[in-house]
């Protein structure tokens, strides 16, 4: 009885050895076949903590982030070249002087930008290529110097032919100031078309959240900081209850007024409607500016460095 087992036992270690090859062998195949027996980027092995988004926009890395601006670019200039147009690639540096323009214009710090033109919306709206206007935009800053140059060298129709061609619909829907917001949803032309071959489809969408901002939000600490948030904002008169908000309603009140034209084509009615959102978005961005600095930014970023001090295994 004793050989019998022996005997079995025996025979499970052989099986279980051949099984062993077997598992070997497809897995070899597999990534032969330009498989990988790897779990995927997203999904940490059991036991071990998830891999940290980065901390730049869409949840990049630095590395990850410069090398979509260039190859966006790139995809803009090959589109705009097709259309009939010059378009430069402009560098990783030129966009990101244009993000970081947001809100703070050279000269100006944050505090001043939006006590003197809020969420620079309604505020510095013309209706025409952000190349024409006066002021150092962040779309414009952007562009790139070498694009607002080939710009204005344009006739008057070849100038509203080329925006069409790189921006679409929507001409404030820049690649920079896109990226910055991390809302791909305006943009369209040759903008758009570079961007949907770089970015996810699931980044295209309005719906879109950054998942540094999704694992920030979810702690109860942050959930709490956006009632107080909204409770602050409420008690100026004002009804939001997240930042993000805030600019998507002045954005579509300013489409609504003007309908995209430009400032000398809007009646008297709508000149006094746009004045008066002008008025109303300094207004809310200050208040909006000081609430978020008193109950999000703090909770944000103890959040974030807890989060990015985790020791990794």
């Amino acid at each position: 009885m004793n050989d019998n087992r022996a005997d079995i036992r025996s025979g499970r270690g052989v099986l279980l050895v051949a099984a062993f090859l077997l598992i070997l062998m497809t897995a070899a195949c597999s990534a032969g076949a330009g498989g990988s027996a790897a779990p995927p980027a997203e999904e940490a092995p059991t036991g071990e903590p998830a891999a940290l988004p980065g901390t730049e926009e869409f949840g990049l890395t630095r590395e990850e982030l410069v090398t979509r601006i260039e190859a966006v670019e790139g995809l803009v200039a090959q589109c705009m070249s097709e259309a009939g147009f010059e378009y430069v690639a402009a560098d990783y540096d030129t966009v990101r002087q244009g993000m970081v323009a947001d809100k703070s214009l050279p000269g100006l710090s944050e505090e001043e930008f939006i006590a003197q033109y809020g969420y620079g919306i309604s505020t510095l709206y013309t209706g025409l290529g952000p190349q024409a206007s006066d002021a150092t935009t962040p779309a414009k800053i952007g562009l790139g110097e070498r694009n607002v140059a080939i710009y204005n060298n344009l006739s008057p129709a070849d100038q509203v032919a080329y925006n069409r061609a790189l921006f679409g619909e929507n001409q404030d829907a820049t690649f920079a100031v896109a990226l910055e917001a991390e809302d791909f949803s305006r943009t369209g032309g040759c903008t758009r078309a570079a961007i949907e071959q770089v970015f996810a489809p699931e980044q295209l969408t309005i719906t879109y959240a950054n998942p540094l901002d999704a694992l920030i939000q979810q702690d109860p600490r942050m959930v709490a900081a956006f009632g107080e948030y909204a409770d602050c904002i409420r008690e100026a008169g004002f009804d939001y209850t997240h930042p993000e908000q805030i600019e998507a309603d002045i954005r579509s009140r300013v489409d609504a007024i003007t309908s995209g034209d430009p400032l000398d084509a809007l009646s008297a009615d709508a000149m006094t409607a746009l004045t008066e959102l002008q008025g109303e978005e300094r207004a809310v961005a200050q208040v909006a500016f000081d609430c978020e600095e008193e109950f999000l930014t703090p909770v944000e970023e103890l959040i974030q460095r807890e989060l990015y001090a985790r020791p990794v295994q």
